[in-house]
């Protein structure tokens, strides 16, 4: 049995029925009769509640419930949202406040919710909140990454959520103070929103004791768990599914609190509810990214090899924790801290600060896109102050070949690389030897041409365990059940191509479930870069199994020894006969002969260890220096994935993600006033990427196989974010430091480049 699939460039069998309307996404599965959530949220970002006054919002016709935080005490929801935790660089725990599902007392974010509304229309539950009386009295907003005049949090003096330290202190600070040359420089990473095309919503019904709540997500098992949690239920009365998901990007993995709101409300009124955020509420209460500072010094040695990288950040926690949030920014960053090259001596050092907007957390790439960002804007910076072309010195410190497997500063375990191949590989992709000639035929039409590289690596993250059943029905066809959940990724495609391969079953008779916590016991979800790898590898341990099983059966139905029966991708061969019967044969005969046990098959499998995808994006921009707007003229991008089942979904998960990396560092930006109030909390402020915006990217890969699992996969996900980021960036910052900008950070939108570009000027 080949160990992996054969990597054919098969369609997507659901967009068919995703681009014609046929999609069953949460909006369009909740019962016509269900009554409609509306959430009254702060108008302000910081301050104490005094009064709430709800008589004329509870009196108005069509409205079935108004609550807040005391009602849901009453009925038993006590207890606050569950999230992720790390040890300060002492030992002690870090902070801890309760995030609320309603506000108890006090408002810490412009759009935390405040009361609920159940109405019979979504129009009458907006006209209710108009009637909702809220007295408060307001509070400075902290907004400051820095301890500030007010606590937003008692358990957090000085709104310090953690204090965190990883790598070796004495000896990287050592290491950089006997270096023949030391750079520093302050790197921003600015706060951008997820945006999905698909705003969060859910619909929450009872029947009898047991509830069932549909929402938006990224993996069910969690969600169930915590929604049994703080409704007081035993998790076998609590089913949670996912319909088709429009986009998720880690920020749709958590269980939010309008989920709980709903699942309270169709308890207390024995109806159905459903909810749907329209744009700007999705923008005011969605967890948000990145919003990062850095101060980074690294040491050379005479020959610009590095002996040590000591990063100091500073990174926005939101007003609470959220699910994933202070584990990101500190271990999941410091994963890959020293990316690609070879360097012992590391430190990272972060402080993470509570602030009045909304909670920060995980999308776009879990602490990858950060730490490959940085370093490779610093990698670039270096190369500037030690006047070396920054290529050359990438190579000088790559990890080499010979020195895999190699064990990183913060014990990763890389199996294999070979970053001097790509980084070939990409020199040619992009021209980089013709690059001058274009530099001067742009500055000929006055406009300024720069040339970025970012070399990225990054690792496949959560439950390296995953589950996958297959059952054989009575018409034919096979389900496969899995513990991933789609976003938009094409899983319904890749799995059945997968199990298609490894078995011979028609790609066209298997259906692919998922997001069902009624139908699957148990699974890891989506994110990180986990699903394809994860669930093929479980995939391959359920088809050994059923290969197994039947081979047992032919063997007592033909009358031969087992070992005289082999399968060889497509069918069974039985020595001594012309027999072939495929997998289906074997099933049918099972059927038939009343073996029920050998119908259904399912398997729980572990990865050995992580995979590393890595690769180069070259990004080249033109800068028009009297507006300041920057164009992408031409991205390339070269990656290791190793093993690919289908290379077209793979390569449009790589153009999803150079499109985020690109509209952050030109275009996206998440602004708040003085006062916490959100300032782009619409389309008409905060600016997306467009086609017209992005050019054709142009990709290829040069796979180095892993070792870490039996399919030699890598993962490939978020990869085109991890990457474009910087790219994009560096490839600015080659333009405007031809006219002495020595210091350029995203967003490069135009009223910033120009301002640079002035700056610039002025200093001269």
């Amino acid at each position: 049995m080949e160990k992996f699939g054969r990597s054919q460039p098969v369609t997507r069998v659901e967009d068919h029925r995703l681009v014609t309307g046929h999609g069953g996404y949460i909006d369009d599965i909740a019962p016509e009769k269900a009554l409609h959530l509306h959430v009254f949220r702060s108008p302000v970002a910081h301050a104490l509640i005094k009064e709430l006054n709800l008589d004329a919002a509870r009196e108005l016709d069509g409205v079935h419930l108004v609550a807040t935080a005391e009602d849901l005490h009453a009925f038993g929801i006590t207890e606050g949202l569950s999230s992720s935790k790390v040890k300060n660089r002492d030992g002690s725990p870090s902070a801890d406040p309760k995030h609320p599902i309603l506000a108890e007392g006090k408002v810490v974010w412009v759009g935390q919710p405040v009361a609920l509304i159940i109405a019979e229309s979504v129009e009458i539950g907006k006209d209710a909140a108009e009637l909702i009386e809220f007295d408060y009295e307001e509070l400075p907003a902290q907004m400051a990454l820095a301890k500030g005049d007010v606590d937003l949090h008692p358990e957090a003096p000085g709104n310090l959520a953690f204090d965190y330290l990883l790598g070796r202190e004495e000896e990287t600070k050592s290491a950089i103070a006997g270096a023949a040359h030391v750079v520093k420089a302050a790197v921003g990473d600015n706060r951008v929103m997820v945006v999905a095309m698909e705003p969060r919503g859910c619909m929450a019904e009872w029947n009898g004791d047991s509830i069932h709540l549909a929402f938006g997500g990224q993996g069910v098992w969690g969600p169930k768990n915590e929604l049994a949690r703080l409704m007081g239920l035993e998790t076998d009365k609590v089913r949670v599914t996912h319909p088709d998901v429009g986009g998720g990007f880690g920020m749709k993995a958590k269980l939010y609190p309008e989920y709980v709101m709903a699942a309270y409300a169709a308890r207390f009124l024995d109806r159905p509810v459903r909810w749907i955020a329209d744009r700007t509420e999705s923008m005011l209460s969605d967890n948000g990214a990145r919003d990062l500072t850095h101060e980074v010094t690294m040491g050379f040695d005479a020959d610009h090899k590095l002996l040590g990288y000591h990063v100091k950040t500073r990174c926005n926690m939101g007003a609470f924790n959220s699910n994933f949030g202070q584990f990101i920014q500190t271990f999941l960053f410091g994963r890959v801290l020293m990316g690609v090259y070879d360097c012992q001596n590391a430190l990272l050092e972060v402080e993470g600060y509570y602030t009045n907007t909304t909670p920060t957390d995980a999308y776009r790439g879990a602490g990858r896109p950060e730490a490959n960002y940085l370093l490779e804007r610093m990698m670039d910076y270096a190369a500037r102050a030690l006047d070396v072309d920054g290529w050359a010195l990438r190579r000088k410190n790559f990890i080499p070949v010979s020195a895999f497997p190699y064990k990183t500063v913060t014990d990763e375990l890389y199996d294999v690389g070979d970053f001097n191949r790509l980084l070939d590989r990409v020199t040619d992709f992009a021209d980089r030897p013709g690059f001058e000639d274009r530099r001067k035929e742009a500055e000929s039409r006055g406009r300024l041409r720069g040339l970025g590289l970012c070399y990225y690596i990054e690792s496949i993250l959560g439950d390296p365990s995953e589950t996958a059943k297959v059952e054989f029905n009575s018409d034919g066809t096979v389900n496969i059940y899995v513990g991933t959940q789609s976003n938009g990724q094409g899983h319904e495609t890749v799995y059945a191509h997968f199990l298609s391969d490894q078995t011979g079953i028609p790609m066209d008779q298997i259906r692919v479930i998922q997001g069902d916590s009624a139908l699957i016991a148990k699974g890891g979800g989506t994110g990180g870069s986990r699903s394809v790898t994860t669930q093929s590898n479980a995939t391959l341990a359920v088809v050994s199994t059923m290969v197994e099983k039947f081979t047992v059966f032919l063997a007592e139905k033909m009358k031969v020894k087992p070992e005289d029966v082999s399968f060889d991708d497509e069918s069974f061969r039985i020595k001594g006969s012309n027999a072939a019967p495929t997998m289906l044969d074997v099933a049918e005969m099972a059927q038939e002969a009343g073996r029920e046990d050998l119908l259904i098959h399912e398997e729980t499998a572990k990865l050995p260890g992580r995979s590393y995808p890595n690769g180069a994006h070259v990004a080249e921009v033109e800068v028009d220096p009297d507006t300041g707007k920057v164009e992408v003229i031409a991205y390339h991008v070269v990656d290791d994935f190793g093993n690919l089942i289908n290379p077209l979904l793979a390569e449009g998960q790589v153009h999803g993600g150079v499109v985020q990396g690109i509209g952050q560092a030109i275009q996206e930006n998440v602004e708040y006033d003085a006062d916490g109030q959100l300032l782009t909390a619409s389309f008409m402020d905060y600016s997306m990427p467009r086609a017209a915006d992005v050019p054709y990217i142009n990709f290829t890969t040069e796979p180095v196989p892993s070792t870490a699992n039996p399919m030699g996969m890598k993962g490939c996900g978020e990869a085109g974010t991890v990457g474009s980021m910087a790219a994009t960036a560096n490839a600015v910052m080659d333009a405007l430091s031809t006219r002495g900008v020595t210091q350029a950070d995203m967003p490069f939108t135009p009223r910033r480049v120009w301002e640079m570009l002035s700056n610039a000027q002025g200093a001269r």
